[in-house]
């Protein structure tokens, strides 16, 4: 073997280059982060490692994915509720493979991952995928006040590119006075829920 010939890390991200997370070290920590193996929890569904596997299985008992599709699919799937890291996914995948769940192959140049028969068995045998219970347990208002938030960065981000100094000042003082009222509603004192009828 020609000694001058690179090899691919044994734990890389789909373009070859080493993924510190996946391999559990480096340098954000012994296990890929301050927090474990599946980076620091910043509030929200993160999901544990169960949750992780639980989803692989059931999006590979579709059909073959990249890393990058499993971490996609299920953050449109929990309506952006949960969002695993490489960091989770792939030491996860890896974990599989070692059990014969998972095995991968290269598809131009990326790794695809793909269930064995063991591992389509083992998904046959699941409930409903774990992203179906994070929105069940989310209050429906905060996947839309998510909505609100990110076209209102889409209207800055326009105002911002295209818009006159007048305009961008005008837009100044709408989300000045946004963002006091945001603080308002937290200071409100709701009112209890009317009693039912009897």
């Amino acid at each position: 073997m020609n000694p001058h010939r690179r090899m691919r890390p044994p734990f890389a991200d789909e373009y070859g280059q080493p993924d510190f997370e996946a391999r559990g070290r480096g340098p954000r920590g012994p296990r890929g982060g301050p927090h474990g193996p599946h980076g620091p929890r910043r509030g929200g569904h993160r999901g544990r490692r169960g949750d992780v596997r639980a989803a692989i299985l059931a999006l590979l008992a579709e059909q073959s994915r990249h890393g990058y599709e499993i971490i996609g699919e299920i953050a449109e799937r929990s309506r952006g509720l949960w969002r695993p890291s490489p960091g989770s996914i792939y030491p996860t995948l890896q974990l599989m493979a070692d059990e014969g769940l998972v095995r991968s192959s290269e598809d131009s140049g990326k790794r695809l991952f793909e269930l064995t028969e063991e591992g389509v068995a083992v998904a046959a045998q699941q409930d409903s995928p774990p992203w179906e219970q994070i929105a069940q347990d989310v209050d429906p208002n905060e996947v839309e006040l998510r909505n609100a938030s990110g076209a209102l960065m889409s209207a800055m981000k326009q105002v911002t590119r295209v818009g006159s100094s007048q305009q961008k000042a005008k837009a100044i003082t709408v989300l000045n006075e946004a963002r006091r009222s945001l603080y308002g509603i937290l200071g409100e004192i709701e009112e209890p829920p009317a009693p039912a009828d009897t």
